[in-house]
């Protein structure tokens, strides 16, 4: 197992999301708090608490699997489209590395780059609404589960 390849690949890909911190930071961020803006204020204040939980915390979990799942698919596609447009998939080709590899490194920068957006929109999120994580073990899984694997069908 080539390590040092993939340890390239995927500062390479890290790399890539510093570049492009508004693209790929900022602007899942920002339209994650206009959810919480529209959608909170103008729906949640019509609808009562239910089983003492508001509709902002209600739709916590929902904006955060939707940035997870997008940004998953869009990072591992967009990890090896652009190479491939570019043309600079041939050196990625003429390293050392097995196939294996390859996708360990995308897909591994992929799904951390997910987990750091869904830890934003967490943090995010409890800038407007009350949040309490009744299993954070179970969550942090999830997360971590759906990330790889939406990854995996991104790429």
């Amino acid at each position: 197992m080539n390590w040092i390849g993939v340890k390239a690949i995927y500062l390479h890909e890290m790399d890539r999301m510093r570049r492009t911190i508004i693209q790929s930071i900022l602007s899942p961020v920002i339209s994650t708090s206009l959810y919480f803006v529209v959608f909170g204020s103008a729906i949640g204040s019509r609808i009562p608490l239910i089983e003492d939980v508001s509709y902002g915390s209600f739709i916590v979990p929902g904006l955060m699997m939707l940035v997870l799942l997008t940004q998953s698919l869009s990072n591992a596609a967009s990890g090896i489209f652009f190479p491939k447009f570019l043309g600079t998939i041939n050196e990625i080709y003429a390293a050392p590395l097995s196939s294996w590899e390859i996708v360990m490194g995308f897909v591994g920068a992929a799904t951390s780059k997910s987990i750091i957006l869904g830890v934003l929109i967490l943090g995010t999120a409890s800038v407007f609404v009350e949040i309490s994580i009744a299993h954070p073990l179970v969550m942090i899984l999830m997360l971590v589960l759906t990330a790889l694997t939406f990854s995996l069908l991104g790429f």
